[in-house]
């Protein structure tokens, strides 16, 4: 990323979390490092418990993977922090002068104190049961990778100790749709977990990628 656009989005994070007071963490992240450090600049961290030098959430990850020349911004949507924190959440994605998306700019306001009101305001003026959304989850880089290989055996549907070699390439692949493979050591980890060596690992992800070739 330019150093001059890094140190306007520096700026501009510092103004919005200046506006918002310390509930608003504001996030940029740079997408032409490594997903382990992507974090550049951040502030009123606390509110994730993350820093400079952090780590890839899960929206950059598939950003860094997919490499989507014109992805949507996501914005006002809700996501969960690993202590239960609610955070209503807006992700910009801020391009390089040649149109491509260089970096990342995420905006969350935790409002656990402020949901605690409406739901009692609700539960006061609503006549029927309540529906609540599951908010998306923040997640730092390592706690990300366990997240998706909990999700890659719920997807199979049996624990690792009963899955035949169709059901881990079926789990691999999708950790491999998912960018789980960009987080440092992440192939070491998964083939551990799913009781096979790196090579067949690479093996699986490498017939994957064979067949798309042939699509």
């Amino acid at each position: 990323m330019e150093a001059g656009k890094l140190e306007l989005l520096k700026q501009v994070a510092k103004g919005i979390a200046r506006q918002f007071g310390s509930n608003c963490e504001v996030v940029v992240h740079d997408l032409s490092r490594h997903p382990d450090h992507s974090i550049v600049a951040i502030e009123n961290g606390h509110v994730t418990g993350r820093e400079v030098g952090g780590g890839a959430s899960h929206v950059v990850l598939e950003q860094m993977k997919e490499a989507d020349a014109q992805p949507e911004d996501h914005l006002c949507y809700l996501t969960r922090t690993p202590d239960g924190k609610i955070l209503k959440s807006s992700t910009v994605y801020i391009r390089n002068n040649r149109g491509r998306v260089s970096a990342i700019l995420s905006i969350n306001y935790d409002i656990s104190a402020l949901s605690m009101v409406e739901q009692a305001v609700h539960d006061l003026v609503s006549t029927g049961e309540p529906e609540q959304a599951e908010p998306e989850k923040i997640v730092n880089v390592n706690e990300l990778l366990d997240d998706l290989i909990a999700q890659s055996v719920a997807l199979v549907g049996k624990p690792v100790a009963l899955m035949n070699k169709d059901d881990k390439v079926r789990a691999i692949r999708f950790l491999s749709d998912s960018g789980a493979f960009l987080v440092t050591k992440s192939g070491d980890k998964v083939a551990k977990y799913f009781g096979i060596s790196k090579y067949t690992l690479y093996s699986y992800i490498d017939s994957k990628q064979e067949g798309k070739r042939h699509d």
